[in-house]
């Protein structure tokens, strides 16, 4: 690898080089500034990576490549010009260089990577050559719009959205911190993946009515976001889309969703109350996890499906109605929900899952439906508000710690069609009274109770 020189902050590059290599000034925090030969075409990877002192840097027309993560992380870069010669933007060229205000694309670029300017969290500027033929930034939008699509690929602070644009990009305004407001245009039909991720001073924001797919996590971590609509026209919301918008009070959910994906609304801290459409079907993974302020929630006799930790950590949810539609209450769906004191499961589900009302200790009394066949591990653990309980007959099975530190349990009811009840089923029920079995089954159940309990079976 060829040495290279700093002398007082500037880099000093032999002319006739043709490369800078690999690695050449990699974490060199005294390098300030660089001026690169005419006789350079080659920029490698990782050459200025986290230079974090390098202000400035002109790049010659004879530069053809800048390699991958050439210049990432080198926070104290405020403007940027790609020469004539460059052709791609590549993975991570600029990323994270965090002090960038202005990018001029040169007309010869055919290639921008979604992750190039990735984090360049204060860029005001964005301008494309007009003789470029794939992007433009049309109407000084201070934007890069990929020209046949209409895409808009990346914006800034600045940006105004031009009426032509129907789609924002990947990661197009992500973590621009500085974006207060943005109007998109009624042609705009998808917002994509990452769109405005972690655009933490945008308050709100409207939604045109020919939107139909909001992609993953496209308002994640807006932490700014108060309201937001989402028209009949959406018939998609990806993952995690308005997940860790913490101040977001008011939502209206599109009557054509079917499915609220997984976390979509998680870490929603503000949100009280919510209404499900009747075209949801599905209520995903995390979906509401950690929405602590959620006080109500109606579940319409459309749903099928209620996902794992679906509503897990909602601690000031105090009731809740599971229709007969609903056949599956997945692993952890109310864990946590501590001020929930209210249950109707419903007559279709077969199953109660694993943790499924772990630490519901605001839980005083539910009624299990005919319709359950097993009572899975850890079902109730720590619900210690539980007073007592029935077992329907249609069950068969106990799972192991399903009722474990329930304190305030002081009587159950068992079946005669259990056969198998897991280890520490009811341990640490330390006001246990009576465990009621049928007649005739007293011995049979000393078989799946722990000694301890034996002295408390009755039977009825």
């Amino acid at each position: 690898m060829p040495v290279y020189e700093i002398k007082d902050g500037v880099a000093i590059i032999p002319e006739g080089t043709t490369e800078i290599a690999e690695w050449a000034f990699y974490g060199e925090s005294e390098l300030t500034s660089i001026v690169i030969p005419d006789s350079v075409t080659k920029i490698g990877d990782e050459a200025f990576k986290n230079c974090t002192n390098l202000k400035s840097i002109v790049i010659p027309d004879s530069v053809t490549k800048i390699g991958r993560s050439a210049f990432y992380g080198c926070s104290g870069l405020t403007s940027i010009a790609i020469p004539d010669g460059v052709t791609e933007i590549g993975n991570l060229e600029f990323a994270e260089c965090s002090g960038l205000k202005s990018i001029v694309i040169s007309e010869s670029v055919i290639e921008i990577e979604r992750s190039a300017f990735a984090g360049c969290l204060r860029l005001t500027s964005i301008k494309v050559a007009d003789g470029n033929k794939l992007y433009d930034s049309r109407n000084n939008c201070n934007a890069i719009i990929e020209t046949e699509t209409n895409t808009l690929i990346l914006g800034c602070s600045a940006t105004i959205i031009p009426d032509s644009v129907t789609k924002i990009g990947y990661g197009a305004f992500a973590e621009c911190s500085g974006l207060m407001s943005v109007v998109i245009p009624d042609k705009v039909s998808e917002i994509d993946k990452f769109a405005f991720y972690g655009c933490s001073g945008l308050t709100s924001i409207v939604i045109p009515d020919n939107v139909t797919e909001i992609g993953c996590g496209a308002f994640c971590d807006c932490s700014g976001l108060t309201n937001i609509a989402i028209p009949k026209s959406v018939t998609k919301i990806g993952e995690e889309a308005f997940k860790d918008c913490p101040f977001l009070r008011f939502i209206v959910i599109s009557d054509k969703i079917t499915n609220i994906g997984r976390s979509v609304f998680a870490g929603c801290s503000g949100l009280t109350n919510i209404a499900i459409p009747d075209s949801v079907i599905k209520i995903g993974e995390e979906a509401f996890k950690n929405c602590r302020n959620l006080k109500s929630i109606v579940i319409p006799n459309s749903m099928t499906q209620i996902g794992k930790k679906a509503f897990y950590g909602c601690s000031r949810l105090t009731s809740i109605v599971i229709p007969d539609s609903v056949t599956k209450i997945g692993y952890g769906a109310f864990a946590e929900c501590s001020g929930l004191m209210s249950v109707v499961i419903s007559k279709s589900v077969t199953e109660i899952e694993r943790l499924a009302f772990y630490g519901c200790l605001g839980l005083t009394s539910i009624v299990i439906p005919d319709s359950v066949t097993k009572i899975n591990g850890s079902a109730f653990l720590c619900c210690s508000g539980l007073t007592s309980i029935v077992i329907p007959d249609s069950v068969i099975k106990i799972g192991e710690c399903a009722f474990w530190q329930c304190s305030g349990l002081k009587s159950i009811v068992i079946s005669k069609s259990v056969t198998e009840i897991g280890n520490l089923a009811f341990a640490y029920c330390t006001d246990f009274k009576s465990i009621y079995v049928p007649v005739g089954k007293t011995e049979y159940y000393k078989e799946l109770l722990p000694v301890e309990l034996h002295g408390k079976i009755k039977e009825f």
